[in-house]
């Protein structure tokens, strides 16, 4: 079944980017020809009114084909007026545009959505390794205080923590006492407990620690809250993005990369999980395919956009062999991320995974 939900998962990412393109178009008035999920050889069509609506064989995305995207093309004086490339440049932009637009909104939708479940991490004790020092005087719901009058997140409790080193100058040895105990605080049950518990040496994470573990709790955001952690975490992701595909010439960066394969067994793995990771996997592959189909190379969407811009900034149109030059080295590059990507997913699929889990 999880198989059956990722296929759908990206099928309708793929329909909704082209129906962005397409209700564009159509309400700009320039003509559509063809709407296809997947690419040739075609499968099925059907015709209505003036555009083929099909189905390819080929599932590596989709397309929508408007009269005139050859600005050398000769067209019929009946439609020529509704081609591409014969009208003003801000509906060029806007359509082209609305593609990224609609994935950019899914992602934006869905994590605002899933904002409302977030959970933050809590100063609350969650539980506590048997044998510890904390065992026998930590409990489960007790919430941290303090630590040596130090305040603050998990981070700053876990740190002063830390700060009590076993004795003497060399390196630890792991399971050695601290020379001093943590004067730690508690709130149990409404009422403040002082316990002294020295902490001991973790020589897995090389680490001071007491031996128990935070929890969490719902961070209940309101509305524009919700709205501001998802456009937060959208930037987030888009800039990793475009990080690491401005040093893609670096071997770790390249490991980075997943191509479709790696996409949909990843996407499957969160729907075997979970409905929340599920979600919050497909918002990140929208927003991923919104923000990379902007990058200014033919022939993603944001290299039609930078040509148009272009075309403005010079009061007149480029010349087509100028476009399909450029258009030539961004089929190398995309090619190039292609099979980056796929060579990469064939590695973890035949490999150690992708250790979702």
């Amino acid at each position: 079944m999880s198989f059956i939900l990722a296929f759908l998962a990206f099928s309708a990412l793929i329909i909704l980017h082209e129906f962005g393109h397409f209700v564009a178009a159509k309400w700009v008035g320039m003509r559509v020809e063809r709407f296809y999920l997947f690419f040739p050889p075609k499968l099925i069509s059907m015709k209505r009114g003036e555009t083929e609506y099909g189905i390819g064989a080929i599932p590596l995305g989709g397309f929508v084909k408007i009269t005139g995207m050859n600005p050398d093309e000769e067209l019929p004086p009946e439609i020529a007026a509704r081609g591409y490339y014969h009208q003003p440049v801000w509906k060029r932009i806007f359509v082209i545009g609305a593609g990224p637009a609609v994935n950019l909104f899914i992602a934006f939708v869905l994590l605002f959505f899933l904002a409302f479940g977030i959970q933050e991490p809590s100063k609350n004790v969650d539980q506590v390794t048997v044998g510890a020092p904390a065992a026998g005087k930590l409990l489960a719901g007790d919430r941290i205080v303090s630590v040596d009058g130090v305040r603050g997140d998990q981070e700053a409790i876990a740190n002063q923590i830390n700060s009590h080193g076993c004795p003497g100058s060399g390196k630890p040895v792991d399971g050695c006492r601290a020379a001093t105990p943590a004067v730690v605080i508690v709130d149990r049950d409404g009422q403040k407990k002082t316990l002294e518990i020295t902490p001991l040496y973790d020589g897995k994470v090389e680490r001071n620690r007491l031996g128990f573990a935070f929890g969490v709790e719902p961070l209940n955001p309101g509305a524009a809250e919700a709205a501001g952690i998802s456009l937060d975490f959208m930037w987030l992701v888009t800039a990793k993005t475009v990080s690491t595909l401005s040093r893609i010439w670096q071997a770790d960066e390249r490991k980075e990369l997943s191509g479709v394969a790696g996409s949909y067994e990843v996407t499957r793995q969160a729907i075997d999980i979970g409905v929340r990771q599920a979600l919050t996997l497909i918002a990140l592959i929208s927003l991923s395919l919104g923000v990379i189909n902007l990058f200014p190379f033919l022939p993603l969407d944001g290299g039609h956009i930078f040509w148009s811009i272009v075309e403005k900034l010079r009061g007149r149109p480029v010349p087509f062999a100028v476009m399909e030059r450029a258009g030539l080295v961004g089929f190398i590059l995309v090619i190039g991320l292609f099979v980056i990507g796929l060579s990469n997913d064939i590695g973890r699929l035949t490999g150690e995974g992708f250790n979702l889990r």
